[in-house]
């Protein structure tokens, strides 16, 4: 009667201590800023480096486009490679350039990088 009496007994119950999430699944939380909040930062980004950068540069560029139209003969001039010259005789789009008595060679309007001061004198 003692294993009848243990089978029969009622199933012990075990108290949870999970409770229930309202709503059901769990909310993801919200990021801040989302989307227009990177697109503002990188259009932020973008002005200053045009502002700080990029405006300069073709400002610089613009000046020395305008000093070489502006070059004649007889005007000392630097090159890109570190060369100083005497211009000889402005071409349509190159310079004949004097380096030294007798040393004349040909180069691209292009590669004159800026032109020598009067003040400066000159290096032989």
């Amino acid at each position: 009667m003692n294993e009848s009496a243990q089978g029969a007994a009622a199933p012990e119950t075990v108290a949870s201590t999970v409770q229930p999430v309202e709503g059901g699944a769990p909310q993801q939380a919200q990021q801040p800023g989302g989307f227009g909040g990177t697109l503002i930062f990188i259009v932020l980004l973008f002005g200053i480096f045009y502002f700080m950068m990029i405006r300069p540069q073709q400002r610089k560029e613009k000046e020395r486009q305008k000093m070489i139209a502006e070059l004649r003969a007889g005007r000392r001039v630097s090159f890109a490679g570190g060369l100083l010259g005497t211009i000889v005789e402005a071409l349509e789009q190159t310079f004949v350039i004097e380096l030294c008595p007798g040393a004349r060679v040909e180069v691209a309007r292009g590669a004159v990088m800026a032109a020598a001061d009067e003040a400066e004198p000159a290096k032989q």
